[in-house]
């Protein structure tokens, strides 16, 4: 393990290349090829499946199992967080769940329907391992770096996670067209089934073996390292949280900020984890084959213009000021799902997937800087970040509940994203309440 100083290039470097060795699983599980696989294991006059006593509609079901991993995050994220900070190893939780994610994306290679229960239960684990990581990764922010640098670095580590993501896609992507190529055999449909399916277990190797060099690099935590964890630590956490409630009552900025983070966020993470399923169903592709290419051309294009969306917002925000950067975003998010509920062509679909592109990975990037230039100064950064995380999950679990509700009673998720853009509405107006000049860094 290295020891670098706080704000050194190479110990940011590796700290944002974590999320080249994580973000494949948002891209190929999250968004592009584990949706159209499961997609792909119904017909297409019959998206329903009979399980947990009955029938649900296979998108619906995949949101609610989502809602509900979630939700279990949001449960031991303060247990662990609470522990990683008294005991100072938050590095070694960070590996767990980097692990567990990372071996769970592996078994996703046995999803099947006849497996239904254990696929997803693999799926509900790798859910848990990548946001269970996430928690950790997210608060070493202001542990390695200084004010000045965390717009650079959160936007770095967005920008890194969307290249190496296209990487991993463009290898998959040639895999499930060219199965041939790599020598995986059967009919057309069977091969590029089997692609998938491997297409799952390069992702579990790319996150475990790339994860190694932001480990090699990371500190073990803080100085408390010869802390034992007792009974009582074990709730630590949510006292831990209790005490970040108390305190955003003397920061009325940082607890402004949270309430409309809570509320777009909620909708920003829907739409990401639900886009594939959307355009699987809605869009009119003329065949299945077109429907699959399209998809993930699609996913590839977002994460493209990604890279570019995280660029210009770290620039807009420089110049601007993060709540202004963050208020002009809401707005485009909530035209751009008015706008989706019309859509139907393929044409639609990849304008639309341009748009999406330009926004995500900048108000993911900004969000999580402007809440860490909020944050008082504290070394207690993991009890805080804790409770930004829990807000997003306990946000997203809402989110995933009313699209899956929805989706289950209407049989169409057209009336969801309308819904989810009222998120957006809220969220604009709660930033208004945030003070501009609240920032420590401007």
């Amino acid at each position: 393990m290295a020891d670098l100083p706080k704000g050194h290039p190479k110990l940011l470097n590796a700290w944002a290349f974590y999320d080249w060795a994580n973000s494949v699983y948002v891209l190929v599980i999250t968004s592009a090829i584990f949706p159209i696989f499961y997609n792909a294991l119904f017909t297409e006059d019959n998206h329903y499946i009979h399980v947990f006593g009955m029938n649900f509609k296979n998108s619906a079901l995949i949101s609610l199992v989502t809602a509900f991993a979630f939700l279990v995050v949001a449960i031991i994220s303060p247990l662990l967080s609470g522990i990683a900070d008294y005991a100072g190893n938050k590095k070694s939780f960070m590996k767990f769940f980097c692990y567990l994610g990372a071996f769970s994306c592996i078994g996703l290679y046995w999803f099947s329907i006849e497996n239904i229960y254990i696929g997803l239960m693999f799926y509900f684990l790798g859910l848990i391992g990548f946001w269970g990581s996430w928690v950790f990764y997210n608060s070493y922010l202001p542990d390695i770096t200084f004010p000045e640098q965390q717009d650079k670095a959160s936007a770095k580590g967005y920008s890194m996670g969307y290249i190496g993501s296209v990487i991993l896609l463009v290898i998959n992507l040639a895999m499930v067209m060219k199965p041939e190529f790599f020598g995986i055999t059967g009919a057309s449909g069977v091969a590029a089934m089997k692609a998938m399916r491997y297409s799952f277990v390069t992702v579990g190797v790319w996150w475990f073996g790339f994860s190694q060099y932001t480990f090699y690099f990371l500190p073990k935590g803080n100085k408390n390292s010869d802390r034992k964890v007792t009974k009582a630590v074990v709730f630590n956490g949510f006292i831990e949280l209790k005490k970040v409630w108390k305190l955003l009552s003397q920061n009325i900025p940082l607890k402004r900020y949270l309430a409309s983070f809570f509320v777009y966020s909620m909708a920003v993470q829907t739409v990401m984890l639900i886009a594939t399923y959307f355009g699987s169903q809605e869009i009119q592709w003329r065949t299945k084959e077109e429907s699959t290419t399209g998809l993930i051309i699609c996913i590839l294009l977002i994460q493209l213009v990604a890279i570019l969306g995280a660029f210009l917002t770290s620039k807009a925000s420089a110049r601007y000021g993060n709540i202004p950067t963050l208020m002009v975003i809401n707005g485009f998010w909530l035209l751009l799902c008015i706008i989706a509920y019309f859509i139907t062509l393929p044409l639609h679909f990849y304008i639309m997937a341009s748009m999406v592109g330009l926004v995500m990975g900048g108000i993911q990037a900004l969000s999580r800087s402007t809440y860490s230039k909020l944050l008082p100064e504290t070394e207690d950064t993991t009890s805080f970040f804790s409770f930004y995380d829990v807000s997003e999950k306990v946000g997203i679990v809402i989110g995933m509940c009313v699209y899956g509700i929805i989706d289950q009673i209407t049989g169409s998720p057209r009336f969801a994203i309308v819904f989810l853009a009222l998120f957006f509405l809220i969220g604009l107006l709660l930033l208004l309440r945030v003070p501009k000049n609240a920032l420590r860094n401007k």
